[in-house]
């Protein structure tokens, strides 16, 4: 099935604000870039890999740090936005602080058999197994409680019977970090335990895609593959606790072809024609000046609520009538300041319409 028409909108939000950002910062030239000799100076050593290809070594150390900040902002703001909107999910913490969800204590035997089981995987003595180590971890209450250490969630998912929490994770993950991550996850599977002790406890570990699919099958994956590329994760996780390109973001959507439709949803935003046609589209005069291609924008764009208001603009001029107010949130850009969609001036717009249908349908 598709993504809603909604959810869809919110994902081409997030990449209008990261396309504007990155197209604001792009390195137009190696004027900026005065203080990289090191760097200058080692590149020196790969001129002839260069050859044919890059003729500018400032300009190139500047989109470097270009991409680097693309990919901070994919990691840290993309990736986790879609998930929520998919999921309907949030980042929760569990740590002390003012909006934060607190610590949580976990028993003593818990904490031990998370210790155990760390221990072994270690040594070698075992293997992950997410049945086993779940046994060991669910466990009834016993005296002293001990606090759990401080953990955060990604993507937090609560229903009426289960508890499902996912850790978005960089496709290279640092040496050494799964380790660390597997402490985290046990931990954090026991103190979810004792705080949701009626709901099915997950926790998941989540890869955006797999760089290691071959380019022309961008959402494919091969978890055995995969894993063998990354260090130490096989040693301290089972693949039931690892969702992998299109198997994490079909999860997240309870769906098929999530991937593909987010994809999709980038390539018809992302071309080189961004710029130019997000500032046709601020430009609130086009919808009458060149009704055919501003209409097209909005679809290729999946801005639904604007197509709405366009559908119904003289409804929602006849309501305007002399009203100053209205006349003055109608005629706003449809883009605010940071450059998300003005949500709060569609509402406004579209509330117009929709009192008179809901007094229609109740006379």
């Amino acid at each position: 099935m598709a993504i809603s028409n909604q959810k869809k909108e919110q994902i081409a939000e997030t990449v209008i604000k990261i396309l504007f950002s990155r197209f604001e910062s792009f390195p137009q030239d190696a004027t900026g870039n005065r203080n990289a000799p090191f760097h200058e100076a080692f590149l020196n050593a790969f001129s002839d890999k260069f050859a044919g290809k890059v003729t500018d070594i400032p300009f190139f150390i500047s989109m470097s740090s270009w991409l680097h900040g693309l990919n901070t902002t994919m990691g840290q703001t993309f990736f986790e936005s879609v998930a929520h909107i998919l999921s309907h999910g949030e980042k929760k913490e569990f740590t002390s602080g003012a909006g934060r969800a607190g610590i949580h204590p976990i028993t003593s035997q818990q904490k031990n058999a998370a210790s155990n089981i760390i221990t072994r995987l270690s040594n070698n003595e075992t293997t992950p197994n997410l049945e086993i180590e779940n046994k060991l971890l669910f466990v009834p209450d016993t005296l002293p409680l001990i606090n759990a250490i401080d953990f955060s969630v990604d993507v937090f998912i609560e229903t009426d019977d289960e508890i499902v929490a996912i850790e978005m994770k960089s496709v290279k993950p640092n040496a050494g970090e799964m380790r660390g991550e597997k402490q985290k996850i046990l931990e954090g599977k026991a103190a979810l335990f004792r705080r949701y002790p009626q709901k099915n406890i997950k926790f998941y570990i989540g890869f955006p895609f797999d760089p290691t699919n071959a380019p022309e099958d961008p959402t494919g994956y091969n978890k055995n593959r995969f894993t063998a590329s990354i260090i130490n994760i096989n040693k301290y996780f089972d693949h039931n606790e690892i969702l992998l390109a299109s198997e994490l973001w079909d999860y997240l959507s309870d769906d098929t072809n999530t991937m593909e439709q987010i994809l999709d949803i980038i390539n018809n935003i992302a071309t080189p024609e961004f710029m130019n046609n997000y500032s046709f589209l601020s430009c609130n005069r086009n919808r009458d000046i060149d009704p055919e291609k501003y209409r097209r924008l909005l679809n290729d764009w999946h801005l639904i609520s604007e197509i709405n208001i366009l559908d119904n603009q003289q409804a929602i001029l006849e309501k305007i009538g002399a009203h100053r107010t209205l006349q003055k949130i109608y005629n706003q850009s449809m883009f605010c300041n940071n450059k998300s969609y003005n949500m709060a001036r569609a509402r406004s717009l579209m509330d117009l319409i929709n009192r008179d249908q809901l007094a229609s349908t109740v006379n």
